[in-house]
């Protein structure tokens, strides 16, 4: 061999890097040492920083290490890590790779032993699932959504710095949430064409990821999700019941994080309510900025209303705007909804957009809270439903319909009341939140797979909207 062994090693890293990100090659392969190289049986000897290093190799890079080995020694190279097992004792145990045939007949899929890089999918060939009506031209700014809105379009203008990564961002339905992100993943796209943006909503991922599972091609899944550059995902506390799909979502998070990909995540609750929520995913969601987005307040919601309005050349009265925007209860949505049945309404009946009709479609369109929602009120209703008395709930009884009434009483208050659990058991049986929290787990098991306690939960729920 006329050419030093350590000379081709650099030779083979210096193909590899042309195949990888810059991020991929300084993560996995700049820390590799060169060793030795046995030229009687073909044996290249590389150290490592570590086992996690090594197995991370061996999983998603040694198909292209074979082949670049291959191409630059001019054999096929029998390649060995040493493995850095004790740093303060300079401990380190050999292992030998297995053959790439091998390791493909081990695994269900044609590319599971490949990692995404930038040859395998394009950026015009990922559909981003962005509304290109969301963005933030039409996301109005005011207190309740100023800090998160200015944080985003940072983010937006700059989403290849570590700050702020992820970005977890919640808040009650109807705050603007999901206009937020989208306005985000746009924003991005048209400031960085070639990146790879995509949207997608929790409850999508977990039925993609279950696809998958049933074809044998979970490998793929994880490999199209590790080659987004920008991924967004909405509603995640439809996972808190999932457990494989959170186990899943943590590779692909950790892959994503450590090549400095921009994650952002939003939720109807803080990480600390998440409940059921693998401690380890909600560490990382922690680990970057929570913004929470409050209900919009009445001046942003005229505010909301009049750019509508204006977008869609309508003529509505100062006070039927204000009418509107106090008694749609602080929710995007019911404003967007409202605007639209007028709309509908004035073109139906040819009448003029005024205060009477706006009376009459709030009472069809939006629930109307003249006074929050109490526990008590929550209580009654679940009674009323299944038949028991308050007084029961409220005491030390075992039995069934009994302990039933009482997980769906504190279920729905955590629902809908701002109160913490501790309070919530306090009221509802003098519990601890402990009991309030396996309460409310206990009913989100059931609600994923029995039809009929759904429609039971939804019959009170919708009672509740006819409180005077």
């Amino acid at each position: 061999m006329n050419v030093q062994p350590n000379a081709l090693w650099n030779q083979t890293l210096l193909l590899i890097k042309e195949n990888v990100t810059e991020q991929q090659f300084k993560t996995w392969f700049k820390p590799i040492v060169f060793e030795s190289f046995d030229e009687e049986s073909s044996t290249l000897l590389v150290q490592v920083p570590s086992s996690f290093v090594y197995e991370y190799l061996e999983e998603n890079y040694v198909s292209l290490m074979s082949k670049t080995l291959t191409r630059v020694f001019e054999r096929r190279i029998r390649l060995t890590y040493r493995v850095l097992t004790d740093k303060a004792h300079n401990l380190t145990q050999d292992i030998q790779s297995e053959p790439v045939e091998q390791i493909a007949s081990q695994r269900p899929t044609q590319r599971g032993n490949q990692s995404p890089t930038p040859l395998d999918v394009a950026p015009q060939d990922i559909d981003t699932q962005l509304d290109p009506h969301k963005s933030f031209n039409n996301y109005i700014e005011g207190d309740s959504n100023k800090l998160p809105r200015s944080i985003g379009l940072s983010i937006a203008e700059h989403p290849n710095t570590s700050q702020f990564n992820p970005m977890f961002i919640y808040g009650p339905s109807g705050c603007g949430k999901t206009h937020l992100i989208n306005a985000i993943g746009l924003h991005i796209k048209h400031l960085y064409p070639q990146k790879r943006v995509l949207y997608i909503s929790a409850r999508l991922f977990q039925v993609q990821y279950t696809n998958s599972v049933l074809n044998n091609t979970t490998n793929d899944f994880i490999n199209f999700y590790q080659a987004i550059d920008v991924l967004i995902v909405d509603d995640i506390q439809e996972w808190m019941t999932a457990t494989k799909t959170q186990d899943t979502f943590f590779h692909i998070f950790n892959h994503l994080f450590r090549n400095n990909k921009r994650i952002i995540l939003a939720s109807d609750r803080p990480p600390v309510e998440l409940k059921g929520m693998n401690d380890r995913l909600l560490t990382r969601f922690a680990c970057g900025l929570i913004a929470e987005l409050e209900k919009p307040n009445v001046q942003l919601c005229v505010d909301i209303l009049k750019a509508k309005i204006k977008r869609d050349g309508l003529t509505i009265p100062d006070d039927v705007i204000q009418f509107i925007a106090e008694t749609a209860n602080g929710s995007v949505r019911d404003l967007q909804g409202v605007i639209n049945s007028l709309l509908a309404y004035s073109v139906v009946y040819n009448s003029n957009i005024d205060m009477r009709l706006a009376e009459r479609v709030i009472k069809r369109a939006v629930k109307i809270d003249d006074e929050p929602l109490t526990v008590d009120d929550i209580v009654e209703k679940v009674c009323t439903h299944f038949n028991v008395s308050a007084t029961a709930v409220n005491s030390r009884s075992r039995k069934q319909d009994i302990v039933i009434a009482r997980q769906v009483s504190m279920y729905l208050a955590q629902k809908f009341t701002k109160m913490p659990a501790s309070r919530i058991g306090k009221l509802v049986g003098n519990r601890d939140h402990s009991t309030v929290i396996h309460s409310c787990s206990q009913v989100e098991k059931r609600l994923q797979i029995d039809k009929g306690f759904t429609a039971e939960i939804s019959s009170i729920e919708n009672s509740f909207k006819l409180k005077s």
